[in-house]
């Protein structure tokens, strides 16, 4: 907090907290202008709004936040179920600043059959569900129900014209000659046959290929049998099709709805990836980049995107929600989507088989849309210039190098050399320094020997000279850098370092200058820091990467052979299983168990001796 945000918060926060109760509740809070700055909910409403104004163990962000408080008011709630949907309605409301805010709360798309017609159309469905039919959904974008119906029309030839376009035909329209239709219009199909193929397309959407394959092979042979071979012959394409699909399916499971969450957090940016399975199968998915102000761990914000997505918006909740890790607000938030949905709504994230399979996907998929979220290039433009304006540098930073170390008690150090231009990470210019003769455990001396290394080879003009060098670590791993380069007569390159700060959390680090080594703290929502976090998040991952493999490579004859329970016998087993060595450490425990003479428990000791660091 400033000093000029510190002068404007005039709040009484002690009188204050006198006031309150150890009710749940609803708490909000307003600036000097009247305007709301946050909503939240509260178990116990002393003990939660009583955490924002101490001392210590508070966030840059939150107390951004407590620096522009001048007024709070609370709601007294009889649960804090009550509390959690009174929340969101708050939320939805007043779009507070500082809550997690989504931007899209329209409604999804559902595929409706009418179940009053002698002929139903397969249709496109958004909004209230006033009709009387079967609604199938809800699918993550209009894209995807155009997808599905395109290929329902393939498999089963059901209509998807509007009810005045049909009632008004005299002859068959042109899905019927390019074989998208059975042309119930004009009667060319019975009405007993047309409703069979409206309960293979509902019975398609509900996941249930197999039933269907199966009593379209008897129809064939039945076909067979009665020599109506051209029948038959249309039954067994319609069969192959649908197994074409079946076998396009990603992920096939046995059964039931669920949403899966998966989030990532990193270099100030934040991806919720949300899968929708219905009927057991995965109908697609839809990625959220939310706002993200006081919550800070991904616990807390998913437990705020799950509130405000499902209790302040129009959708359907699902029988179960998968997140990949455990929820502190899991109770709660079960009691009020249960009391919404009017069913039971179970939230898990210890699951097995299938739903194992959604929530790697789903957390993979959120990784990877984060990376590519901070790898775009207008992202990456403004991080640039916001740093060229922290710097103050006359000129825009067109190159920059970011070194960090790895080791296991000193064994096997390793640096790593990154590099980011102006389209973000530049993965061709990475390089990898084993670092030896050094006492172990020094990183003084391995930074040393590591930019030594590295700078008498560009002093040499063997690659291109980076106009900021960015060092992982505070002032004495700055100061072996300043010395490296002193040495070497490089004058053209700054040096700054970036640390972590007392609590070692992201949004604390501290920016330290090379060549007067003051330490500045930057706001933890400024888009400079979002840049250094990224390249420093890198450089250790790629450092990390080059010390296991370095470590992998001298260690793995040795631990297969010392590992307790594997003898011979055994080695020759899972090298026989997994091809070589290397498929043994990137391999799972469940992976392991599947070789025949290992059991669960030896398979966890395999696993816990090449991966000593998990």
């Amino acid at each position: 907090m400033n000093k000029t945000e510190e002068s404007k918060s005039t709040f009484d926060s002690q009188a204050f907290l006198a006031t309150l109760n150890t009710r749940p509740g609803v708490y909000q809070m307003y600036d000097s202008a009247g305007q709301i700055l946050y909503v939240g909910k509260a178990r116990n409403l002393k003990n939660r709004v009583s955490s924002y104004f101490r001392a210590s163990a508070v966030g840059t962000k939150t107390l951004a936040l407590v620096a522009r408080i001048q007024r709070v008011e609370v709601t007294v709630t009889n649960s804090e179920t009550e509390a959690l949907l009174l929340e969101q309605s708050l939320i939805k409301q007043q779009r507070p600043p500082y809550n997690i805010l989504l931007r899209d709360d329209k409604s999804y798309p559902y595929i409706f059959i009418s179940d009053k017609d002698t002929y139903p159309a397969v249709r496109f469905h958004r909004g209230a569900k006033r009709a009387k039919g079967r609604y199938f959904g809800p699918f993550p974008s209009g894209g995807a129900v155009r997808e599905s119906l395109n290929l329902l029309q393939k498999l089963f030839r059901t209509r998807q014209c509007e009810d005045s376009f049909f009632s008004n035909r005299s002859r068959p329209c042109l899905q019927y000659q390019i074989k998208r239709c059975t042309a119930p219009c004009v009667g060319l199909i019975d009405p007993e046959q047309y409703q069979n193929d409206i309960r293979h397309t509902q019975m398609f959407l509900e996941g249930r290929n197999k039933t269907i394959m199966s009593e379209l092979a008897q129809q064939m042979d039945d076909a067979s049998l009665a020599l109506d071979f051209e029948q038959a012959a249309e039954l067994r394409d319609q069969i192959t099709a649908l197994r074409k699909v079946q076998e396009q399916q990603y992920v096939d499971g046995q059964g039931g709805d669920a949403d899966i969450l998966g989030c990532a957090m990193g270099s100030g940016a934040v991806c919720i990836h949300a899968l929708f399975v219905r009927g057991g199968r995965i109908i697609g998915s839809k990625v959220y980049h939310p706002k993200v102000s006081v919550e800070e761990s991904v616990d807390e914000i998913l437990s705020a995107f799950i509130a405000q997505f499902y209790l302040s918006s129009v959708r359907e909740i699902p029988q179960e929600l998968i997140t990949t890790v455990e929820l502190s607000d899991t109770e709660c938030l079960e009691q009020a989507l249960s009391d919404k949905s009017t069913r039971k709504v179970a939230i898990k994230h210890r699951v097995r088989g299938d739903r194992a399979g959604w929530q790697r996907l789903a957390q993979t998929n959120a990784e990877q849309q984060l990376s590519s979220h901070l790898a775009s290039k207008q992202n990456i433009y403004n991080r640039f210039i916001a740093l060229q304006e922290l710097l103050e540098l006359d000129t825009p930073i067109q190159r920059m190098e970011c070194f960090d170390i790895s080791h296991s008690s000193g064994e096997a150090t390793v640096a790593s050399c990154v590099v980011f231009d102006g389209n973000g990470p530049l993965t061709s210019d990475y390089r990898h320094f084993n670092i030896e003769d050094i006492t172990g455990g020094d990183d003084y001396a391995a930074m040393h020997q590591a930019l030594h290394r590295r700078y008498t080879r560009l002093k040499k003009g063997e690659g291109k000279m980076p106009d900021l060098l960015v060092i992982d670590g505070g002032k004495g791993q700055v100061t072996q850098a300043m010395e490296v380069l002193e040495e070497l007569q490089v004058n053209e390159v700054l040096v700054i370092g970036i640390a972590k700060g007392p609590t070692r959390k992201a949004g604390f680090e501290v920016l330290v200058a090379g060549d007067t080594g003051k330490e500045t703290v930057i706001k933890s929502d400024s888009p400079a820091l979002h840049l250094l976090q990224h390249i420093r998040d890198e450089a250790h991952r790629f450092a990390i990467t080059g010390h296991r493999a370095r470590r992998g490579k001298a260690r793995k004859k040795s631990l297969l052979e010392d590992i307790p329970g594997v003898g011979a016998k055994r080695r020759r087993e899972l090298l026989k299983y997994f091809g070589s060595a290397k498929e043994i450490e990137n391999a799972s425990i469940e992976e392991i168990t599947k070789v025949s003479t290992i059991s669960r428990t030896l398979a966890q000791t395999i696993y816990a001796t090449l991966h000593p660091d998990s």
